[in-house]
């Protein structure tokens, strides 16, 4: 089987407290690119499919999740008083709200990104892992998270939180 890879566009907004960037304290949005590489657990063997599973089977539930959950969110860390502002005011909105354990960084939401993915794949008994994931930020600022450098297996995340569910979830609230 040959490593798969596919690429998908998404606009959000995120602001950061914990770098004290005065920058990134305000709220903000950037239109991402986030492109995922999956690998075979097996290698490949001409058959009468030539393929692992269907294409469409393997990005579904990915894009539905990027299409339907992701775009047009904004991300917080789970103790911005902002999500106060929101439990109080706009309680309608917490759905569209992606927290972090931490400031919503690019590197965090690409290591977030790294275990949903692994979840649906797991969920779905998909032959491959994940070996990358890689946000555009900006035309100039780009994150890779690869094996080399995430270990998803000593995330630090607590157990249950959003990105380790197969579901649809983009918060714990």
């Amino acid at each position: 089987m040959a490593a798969l890879e596919f690429t998908r566009r998404y606009t959000m907004a995120h602001r950061l407290l914990a770098t004290k960037s005065p920058k990134c304290a305000i709220p903000h949005g950037h239109n991402e690119f986030v492109t995922v590489r999956l690998a075979p657990t097996a290698s490949f063997r001409f058959s009468e499919t030539n393929s692992a599973a269907p294409f469409d089977q393997i990005k579904k539930r990915w894009h539905q999740w990027i299409d339907e959950h992701v775009d047009h969110t904004l991300h917080l860390g789970e103790n911005d008083p902002l999500i106060g502002f929101f439990r109080e005011h706009e309680p309608g909105r917490l759905a569209q709200i992606m927290t972090f354990q931490g400031d919503p960084t690019t590197e965090a939401l690409a290591a977030c990104f790294w275990l949903k993915l692994s979840a649906f794949v797991a969920d779905e008994g998909l032959p491959f892992t994940v070996a990358e994931v890689r946000i555009e930020e900006t035309p100039t600022n780009t994150v890779i998270v690869n094996r080399d450098v995430f270990d998803a297996g000593a995330s630090g995340l607590r157990g249950g939180a959003w990105p380790l569910r197969a579901d649809m979830s983009i918060n714990d609230f």
